[in-house]
């Protein structure tokens, strides 16, 4: 690929192609096929591009991570055997280079996450987009797709009417369940079905949970950050913790070490109508260690004071403990000791799926070959969110979409 952002359109190879989405999807799609030789039309439904892709920018642009590539390749959990193959031809280290050569340098941050240095998305979006234009590329906006016709023509409802397209190759790019507003409505789910496609449901993902907390707990501590901890949740094949930080909303828990541990516990509440998160608010201190500190004369210092003095709890850590812990727990410092190596917040249900970072379900892989092409509707691909596979929040979402529509033609 060139390093050039203004890339003069490559020779023609006279074939023709549809992309239907102007996500970080179906924009590497367009790049790819424009870089072959294709003519290539994107078809946005939305006023502009990338709008997801702007908001997810918006407190910095994580595309993609530094990790080494095992553990990488790990965080795609069930779906690792169908991506490792594109994943290993352009990984991360492909994408910092392709940002580089849009004229976009990267940084890797202390989390091992790589950022744009300049954070944000939209100088990315512009430069890409000048890119595709370069290439040849054309994009309509305002054209929302409603399916195909008898013909099988792409049908798009536009403000000026009906207009429909056809293409050697088309690409939907159409995004998710999540962020309706921005444009992944879901909608498409239902064309695909009625066309014999298997889809599987929706289902939130690096999603905030709901937690029934007192009146107290809400006044006290809604929007606070809980550092420094382990969040662990019971799977399957054992359990999953992760260490990390997350935040006290008004309805329940949310932020980055909750959305680690989002699938998992989604899924246990989906399996049961019950969750559990164990918190452990001391990791760098064993049981042992916690209890010992616990059993240190308490003087005339409230159990607040104490557990500050003793442990280094801060009050929100303290109101949490206080939330949830019986009081004959409290007053005995062995029991408490446990509880706060093991702290159980029940959740009552995920927030819904439109406030979800990314969504799990949607076209199921058995409906596509190794290209993600329709296996029912031969030149038509699938990719991006819209397909059945997630991964965490840590560039490992955009890495993925951008990866497969690196390698499907």
């Amino acid at each position: 690929m060139s390093s050039n952002p203004d890339t003069p359109a490559p020779k023609p190879n006279g074939k023709t192609a549809m992309i239907i989405g102007a996500g970080p999807a179906g924009l590497m799609a367009a790049e790819r096929l424009a870089g072959s030789g294709h003519a290539v039309t994107i078809f946005e439904g939305m006023p502009s591009a990338g709008r997801k892709f702007l908001m997810a920018g918006k407190s910095g642009l994580n595309i993609t991570h530094a990790e080494d590539l095992e553990t990488f390749l790990s965080r795609y959990g069930t779906s690792r055997a169908r991506l490792e193959p594109h994943l290993r031809k352009f990984g991360p280290n492909g994408i910092r280079d392709w940002c580089a050569g849009l004229g976009i340098e990267t940084f890797v941050g202390s989390s091992g996450r790589v950022f744009p240095t300049a954070m944000k998305a939209s100088p990315l979006l512009r430069a890409w987009l000048r890119r595709l234009d370069g290439l040849g590329c054309k994009i309509h906006y305002r054209h929302y797709w409603t399916g195909w016709d008898e013909t099988e023509n792409a049908v798009f409802k536009t403000p000026d009417g009906e207009v429909t397209a056809k293409a050697d190759i088309t690409v939907l790019a159409l995004g998710g369940g999540s962020w309706k507003r921005l444009g992944s409505d879901g909608k498409w789910m239902e064309i695909l079905k009625s066309a014999g496609i298997t889809c599987n449901p929706f289902k939130p993902a690096n999603c905030g949970f709901d937690v029934a907390w007192t009146d107290h707990l809400i006044d006290k501590c809604a929007g606070s950050p809980v550092k420094a901890v382990t969040l662990t949740v019971a799977t399957k094949s054992g359990s999953q913790t992760v260490r990390g930080e997350f935040v006290i909303s008004r309805t329940g828990i949310e932020g980055s070490a909750v959305y680690a541990i989002s699938a998992a516990l989604r899924d246990q509440w989906l399996e049961t109508g019950d969750a559990t998160v164990t918190l452990d608010l001391t990791p760098d201190r064993d049981l042992a260690d916690v209890t010992t500190r616990l059993n240190k004369p308490r003087g005339k210092n409230s159990l607040g004071n104490h557990l500050r003095k003793t442990l280094g709890l801060d009050a929100t850590k303290t109101a949490l403990v206080f939330e949830v812990t019986p009081r004959e727990t409290l007053n005995d410092p062995a029991k408490l000791a446990t509880a706060i190596k093991t702290l159980p917040l029940k959740i009552t249900q995920p927030r819904p799926i439109d406030e979800a970072i990314s969504t799990a379900g949607g076209v199921a892989w058995e409906e596509l070959d190794d290209t993600f092409q329709l296996k029912k509707r031969s030149g038509t691909y699938c990719v991006g969110e819209m397909v059945d596979w997630e991964a965490p929040t840590g560039g490992y979402l955009l890495s993925g979409s951008m990866i497969i529509l690196g390698n499907h033609t």
